[in-house]
């Protein structure tokens, strides 16, 4: 006997053409939803019900856009899941800059603040870190060593003004092809993490015959050794103690111009914002992603940069961003990044829809296309100003994408790389991670993971299902995203994530 639900369920319809509902809480059988179609099944929270018959062959809306095809007969009142739903291509129209608005952005006086770094580039920081980068692999070890010995030393208790000293190590620099898109990826990476104005100085250690080449990164960057950036090899300095006792030295040697560092009043345009998201559940893309997207807006009217990324996982919503380019050339940029994804899967033996995690399916994502117009949400409603290859340099103000995979600490490597001095993080299943040299904010997209991992989670957006609109959670966020540019340790950075969270992208064979 099933015991019928005595009031209606609460369920979400988020555009009047959709033909499924969200459902809030746990569909039981038999249970209403607000337009009195009764649960067959029993549909989990976050998950899919279809309010209507869809034939075999017909497309799933949810947000007013396709996200799947029904592969039998779905009544009213089933559970619209994996089970029952597919993905194959279908027609889009890419709408060029025709949704293209000038931006308003507020006067500098009227801009909000944070307390930030100027560097002498004219760059603003959020945090004031050392960092030994490396440029193979072979060198990881021994950089990791440095990083300890400073700080078993304690010459930095002298120094709150410095943020720490980080190892930034990585798994590749050798085994690869020294030219061609592989190549150039890293060689922006760690260029970009070198320049990024949140670290004050730069220690490169290498082990010295590998591909990646500190003397020809020095010389294609014309760059000279300074009390901001020294290098060294393990091969040429006569091994590990050795280059470890001279890496120690060099970062004494540093710390005295780093320590000169204060913060002072900036406006809100010098903030580089990275978005991204992890762990998506059926509630990102109501909830914490166009919350998100609402700071990203302020952000941009403040005259700020906000960095959309992710590339797999705006696959099928990238009409909606080509609409909203600046120029034909920009929308044209975008979709080209898309049709290389779509060759380089293919490649590997892949295809796009293999985006969704298990985690991201038992949150109630069904294909890439609903994870991606959750996911695309974060980018709000700004105009699109530019697109950039992975760890290009970011120089255009507003609403921008990069194209990166959507493993997340790859993607955020990127984005450091461009320049992003603070991140924000949404999460359904409740990511762990952490950014050095960036501190990243994470957004709870529901209320019960933000209790389960209050530690981990800086906002609750789960509220916004109770009543709390999307653009007060908007400035929410944003007023936190001052808050921790100004030196208010985030969560991620008090549990002390960051240092494991350099992943460059490996793209090519590693031969």
């Amino acid at each position: 006997m099933t015991l019928l639900s005595t009031s209606p369920a609460r369920t979400l319809r988020l555009q009047p053409q959709d033909n499924v509902v969200v459902a809030v809480d746990t569909l039981d059988p038999g249970a209403l939803n607000g337009s009195g179609v009764e649960a067959r099944v029993r549909v989990p929270k976050g998950h899919k019900m279809a309010t209507g018959p869809i034939r075999t062959g017909e497309p799933i809306l949810k947000f007013g856009q396709i996200i799947g095809f029904a592969t039998q007969d779905i009544m009213p009142g089933d559970w619209v899941h994996e089970h029952n739903v597919e993905m194959h291509d279908f027609a889009r129209d890419y709408h060029f800059a025709e949704g293209a608005k000038t931006e308003l952005v507020l006067p500098i006086e009227q801009q909000a603040t944070f307390q930030g770094f100027r560097r002498v580039n004219g760059k603003a920081g959020t945090r004031n870190y050392l960092a030994i980068l490396t440029s193979v692999n072979c060198s990881a070890s021994v950089a990791r060593f440095m990083a300890k010995e400073v700080e078993r030393s304690g010459v930095l208790d002298d120094h709150p003004e410095i943020d720490g000293i980080i190892a930034l190590v990585h798994g590749t620099g050798c085994g690869i092809a020294s030219k061609g898109e592989g190549f150039d990826a890293l060689k922006r990476t760690q260029w970009g993490y070198a320049s990024n104005p949140n670290i004050a100085g730069v220690l490169l250690v290498g082990l010295g015959c590998e591909v990646f080449q500190i003397g020809r990164m020095k010389s294609e960057y014309g760059l000279r050794e300074s009390d901001a950036f020294r290098t060294m090899t393990i091969q040429e300095t006569g091994g590990t103690r050795k280059t470890v006792e001279a890496g120690v030295a060099a970062l004494r040697d540093m710390i005295p111009a780093a320590a000169k560092a204060r913060r002072e009043t900036l406006p809100a345009s010098e903030l580089v914002l990275a978005l991204q998201c992890g762990g998506s559940d059926g509630y990102s893309g109501i909830t914490a992603n166009p919350a998100l997207g609402s700071a990203a807006d302020l952000l941009v009217r403040h005259g700020g940069t906000a960095i959309l990324s992710e590339t797999p996982e705006i696959y099928g919503a990238e009409h909606l961003l080509t609409r909203r380019a600046a120029t034909r050339e920009v929308g044209e940029k975008l979709v080209s990044m898309i049709k290389w994804w779509e060759d380089y899967t293919s490649r590997a033996g892949g295809e796009m829809n293999n985006n969704p995690s298990p985690g991201n399916k038992l949150g109630g994502l069904t294909t890439i296309l609903e994870k991606s117009l959750g996911a695309t949400a974060k980018g709000g409603t700004s105009t699109l100003t530019g697109v950039y290859h992975y760890a290009e340099p970011v120089t255009t103000k507003g609403f921008v994408f990069m194209d990166t995979p959507g493993y997340d600490p790859v993607s955020a490597t990127g984005q450091v790389a461009g320049g992003a001095n603070i991140l924000c993080f949404t999460t359904g299943r409740g990511s762990a991670y952490g950014c050095k040299p960036t501190p990243s904010i994470k957004l709870a997209t529901n209320s019960d993971i933000y209790a389960r991992m209050t530690e981990d989670m800086d906002i609750n957006c789960g509220d916004i299902l109770d009543g709390v609109s999307i653009e007060a959670k908007g400035q929410e966020i944003f007023d936190k995203i001052l808050a921790i540019a100004s030196g208010e340790p985030s969560k991620s950075e008090a549990l002390g994530y960051g240092d494991a969270e350099f992943v460059p992208w490996q793209i090519g064979a590693t031969m």
